[in-house]
């Protein structure tokens, strides 16, 4: 059973991959309607399915634990971009914040002596390694391009086949 204190905790990481999702939405719908740029509109696209797909999964869990799982009601995202740059550095700095939001649940889980949470969120920790790894990697190469659009076509053509192992983007 969960403590009232772990699913609030845990209801809010819920609001906040909700709100991740709904980002990574906004961003795509945006990329849509830029020139030339279809994959990377399919790879907000896709962050936006899996982050929806993280939020099921905590939802099911807190459930699962005899708890209740609300759906939470979600702020308005940033829905243009002046640039293809600027909507990588909000994917960053948004990833960066959500690794923070699961740091605190895993010391929250810690502090309860609530290890079932603990090891549930030992994947949500793996998981954002990759995200902030793959996010890094991608603003990297968007400031190696510049403002070449030959470089730009490539990182289109490249961005669905970046891969992250080990913590590292490929």
């Amino acid at each position: 059973m969960l403590s009232k204190t772990i699913q609030d905790a845990l209801n809010d990481q819920v609001r906040i991959e909700a709100e991740s999702s709904q980002a990574y939405l906004a961003m795509a719908s945006w990329a849509e309607i830029q020139p030339g740029i279809n994959n990377i509109t399919s790879f907000f696209y896709r962050h936006s399915d899996e982050e929806r797909m993280h939020m099921l999964k905590i939802i099911h869990f807190i459930n699962d634990r005899g708890g209740f799982a609300a759906v939470p009601a979600l702020k308005q995202p940033q829905l243009t971009f002046p640039s293809i740059k600027h909507a990588f550095k909000a994917l960053l700095a948004h990833e960066i914040f959500v690794s923070e939001s699961i740091n605190k649940l895993v010391d929250l889980a810690l502090q309860e002596k609530d290890y079932a949470t603990h090891n549930f969120l030992q994947w949500y920790v793996a998981e954002q390694i990759e995200e902030e790894a793959l996010a890094r990697t991608l603003n990297d190469k968007l400031e190696l391009i510049g403002d070449d659009k030959g470089g730009l076509y490539l990182f289109d053509r490249d961005v669905l086949t970046v891969t992250v192992t080990n913590g590292a983007a490929e």
